[in-house]
């Protein structure tokens, strides 16, 4: 009996180590695998932030950064034009006046009805009427407006210098105007903005047409 247990297999004893352990110990594979995707990861976030953090400077920088449009005439030409002499200074002087609002900003510019005043040494000789209206985003308004400028209200001192004008050919001509108006950029951010005219012409009695033209 003794001898039948002790031929009896008796299995060897477990040292805590199995096939599935040795498998899930991890490889330097796995770890640079691993080390790669966190890579990938943390580039993937720092693009982010700084795409994030370049919109915004865009958006502040540009889109948000109100300017007052430009208010100018343009280039026109002299429909009928009668001139006097430097005995008897006058002028009767009529063209339809290009009227330009230029928007600059990322938003509709939206302005209340305003005038053009025409002078002469400071003397007002015609004024255009600019009706209520917007110029859109990054674009020209064109306001085209017939006008007639006529020396008959000049004061006698001012007609000397008139004189001297008309003997030179040239008739030297400004337009002053204020624009009030604001700015809508997406549908919320409003800010009002003033636009000024301030534009010097001269006309050239001899081919009745504009000899130079400039705006600040």
């Amino acid at each position: 009996m003794a001898e039948k247990n002790q031929n009896q297999y008796h299995p060897p004893e477990s040292n805590g180590y199995h096939r599935s352990d040795q498998e899930s110990v991890p490889t330097m594979e796995d770890e640079e695998a691993k080390r790669k995707k966190r890579m990938k990861w943390t580039i993937g976030i720092i693009a982010f932030v700084i795409f994030q953090v370049v919109q915004a400077l865009f958006f502040v920088l540009v889109i948000m950064k109100f300017k007052s449009p430009k208010f100018r005439v343009a280039e026109f030409d002299v429909q009928a034009l009668t001139a006097g002499t430097q005995a008897s200074p006058s002028f009767n002087l009529s063209f339809v006046a290009p009227i330009r609002v230029k928007n600059t900003n990322w938003g509709p510019f939206k302005y209340d009805a305003s005038t053009v005043d025409f002078t002469y040494q400071g003397v007002q000789v015609g004024q255009a009427i600019i009706p209520k209206s917007k110029a859109n985003f990054k674009s020209t308004k064109k306001i085209n407006v017939n006008v007639t400028l006529s020396s008959a209200n000049l004061p006698s001192d001012v007609n000397s210098t008139l004189g001297s004008d008309l003997s030179s050919g040239v008739i030297n001509l400004s337009s002053q105007g204020e624009l009030r108006g604001k700015v809508t950029v997406m549908f919320m951010f409003k800010k009002r903005k003033t636009s000024l005219m301030n534009c010097t012409m001269a006309i050239n009695t001899s081919t009745n047409a504009v000899q130079s033209l400039s705006c600040q």
